[in-house]
């Protein structure tokens, strides 16, 4: 069995692919035009294990907004594709995940159900490099979870620079996935009760 999830979306703003395969080894190759989120991307597909290619034009010259929230909504079409039925998964997982100053705490449950708790530390620098509202962290991880269909929360009890902070929680993110996606020997067809997820 294969767990990839293929998508190209396009619009009048911007035309995304994205590929992944769960089962990978981390292979990454990412271009969205920018930079600090191609970073954070590249963390996903790598600490996650996921081989994972996005290729995005958007429109830049307006702002980098569009870019990164299409981005987020087809790497959650893929995502939720490369599940399948999700039957023998963990579908429960966390990770707490250190960087320097910064502490990220992720808990994601693979539930078919989108939910997000989202809490970053007050006063966050307003942007990193040119081209990275850190307002859109949130809105990433809100496109991704409504498409992906997963319940995730998103908990940083501190941190001083704005990169760790953020990077920190995209780590997070793809362990806390990693082991939700992993097949469990002692899960025999859907982890729920209810039959379906």
């Amino acid at each position: 069995m294969t767990r990839k999830g293929r998508v190209e979306r396009g619009t009048k703003e911007t035309r995304v692919l994205v590929e992944i395969d769960l089962d990978g080894t981390g292979q990454v190759d990412v271009a969205t035009g920018v930079g600090f989120f191609d970073h954070m991307l590249a963390q996903l597909g790598k600490h996650g294990s996921f081989d994972l290619t996005v290729k995005t034009a958007g429109d830049l010259h307006i702002d980098s907004h569009h870019t990164i929230e299409d981005t987020a909504i087809a790497l959650g079409q893929a995502f939720r594709e490369a599940l399948g039925d999700k039957a023998g998964i963990r579908r429960f997982a966390d990770a707490s995940i250190p960087l320097d100053e910064a502490l990220a705490q992720v808990t994601v449950d693979v539930s078919g159900r989108p939910y997000l708790v989202h809490v970053e530390p007050d006063g966050m620098a307003p942007m990193i490099g040119p081209e990275y509202d850190t307002t859109m962290t949130r809105h990433v991880f809100e496109s991704f979870v409504s498409n992906a269909q997963i319940a995730l929360h998103v908990h940083v009890p501190y941190g001083r620079n704005a990169h760790h902070i953020v990077e920190a929680q995209f780590k997070a993110l793809a362990r806390a996935l990693r082991d939700a996606v992993a097949f469990d020997p002692k899960v025999h067809g859907i982890p729920s009760t209810k039959g379906a997820l």
